[in-house]
């Protein structure tokens, strides 16, 4: 089948975060938004389908999960991962990022202690920090263009009290695919000390085709404590519409995050969520794997881009999300300076490194989702605007 990712589609007006949101974010409309992580295609026809033949029916009651919801996701799992699950380890969740928070309610008292690994997606922080826990810092180690864990000082956190990792893999914002060597260390502590892991793969669909997404869980023993999150939002491009999964094979802890759930009174069953993610999962294979071609070579022309034109800036090499890592420390300029310099100059809109914890100052984020002519034309400006300097 083919798929138009070229098209471009109009998202002023829309009350779109990334487009409508620019002027109360940045002070200024006047850039090419590249920041927040949704996606400018449209999603995929038969989610639209979904959608509007769940809408012909006029009353949006409170629904059920049907079981065709769940067949759905279990053998996406199994097919695309590898991952056979049983259906009772699966909890619905109107998302990730409350499912970060619930997490850390579940497993954690006031003041005990909760690994993450920054840069990270800055929830991370404040699943953690908001609801009065200890935060302790695993910074990943950027070696050669590359980054990675630093094992033994994630052990010495393990050791430290802490009772919950937040692992996010694959990794927003530097785009690491987690090998299975790599996976089988973490488990190795988080045994040790038992540890609770919360691994976001929010992005495992999203990988290039030179490396492998394995889910943590896959390589775990029975008493190993993992909860995985799922969801087809970033995959199908479609998370504003709020519903995902979590995969927690323990029964206790799979009781102590749905009594969260069940004191905030958080509940999932939005009809048109319901029909969407069923759809994706069961019909949106040919559509994700066209998006992931198109968004290699927008990746790889991007990166080419850089190298020879653009001093100063070395992009990272992305093994998986649709986000590219920018390298502005060679530019010489304090994180303020960047900003003013990307919205002001280049009048392109990205997330600043600082937004990722104190190891993202000099970095920028880039969303590679979007026309490839759009990304292009950003860089140029990036070009242009270095040039003047």
């Amino acid at each position: 089948m083919s798929f138009n990712f070229d098209q471009e589609i109009s998202r002023e007006h829309t009350n779109s975060v990334k487009y409508d949101g620019r002027q109360g974010y940045f002070g200024t409309s006047d850039v090419i938004p590249l920041w927040v992580a949704d996606m400018d295609f449209a999603s995929p026809d038969v989610v639209t389908q979904a959608l509007v033949e769940r809408a012909k029916h006029p009353i949006y009651g409170y629904t059920l999960y049907p079981d065709s919801l769940f067949q759905a996701l279990t053998t996406w799992l199994q097919t695309r991962h590898n991952w056979a699950i049983e259906r009772e380890w699966i909890v619905m969740s109107s998302g990730v990022v409350p499912s970060l928070y619930a997490a850390v309610l579940a497993f954690a008292a006031e003041g005990e202690g909760i690994i993450i690994q920054p840069p990270v997606y800055f929830p991370f922080f404040s699943a953690v920090t908001t609801n009065g826990r200890r935060l302790i810092e695993n910074p990943l180690v950027l070696t050669d263009g590359r980054y990675a864990i630093d094992f033994e000082h994630l052990e010495q956190c393990a050791a430290d009290g802490a009772k919950l990792l937040l692992l996010c893999s694959p990794h927003n914002p530097v785009g690491r695919v987690w090998t299975k060597e790599e996976q089988l260390e973490i488990l190795r502590i988080a045994r040790k000390y038992n540890l609770v892991v919360l691994s976001d793969e929010i992005h495992a669909d999203l990988v290039y085709s030179d490396y492998q997404h394995i889910s943590l869980a896959t390589l775990a023993q029975a008493d190993d404590r993992i909860i995985t999150a799922v969801a087809p939002s970033k995959t199908f491009n479609i998370p504003g519409l709020g519903l995902s999964s979590l995969i927690i094979p323990n029964t206790d802890d799979r009781n102590a995050m749905q009594r969260v759930f069940n004191s905030l009174h958080l509940s999932a069953s939005n009809p048109f969520s319901i029909a969407a993610f069923e759809a994706a999962y069961r019909l949106g294979g040919d559509w994700k794997d066209s998006l992931m071609s198109y968004l290699k070579e927008t990746h790889d022309m991007a990166i080419a881009y850089i190298s020879e034109n653009i001093q100063g800036i070395t992009a990272l090499k992305a093994e998986g999300t649709y986000l590219l890592w920018l390298d502005c420390r060679a530019l010489g300029m304090t994180d303020a300076q960047l900003n003013v310099f990307f919205l002001y100059k280049a009048k392109v809109g990205m997330s600043a490194g600082t937004v990722f914890g104190a190891e993202g100052s000099g970095f920028m984020r880039m969303n590679l989702g979007a026309p490839r002519k759009t990304i292009m034309k950003a860089l140029e400006q990036i070009k242009q605007a270095l040039d003047l300097r």
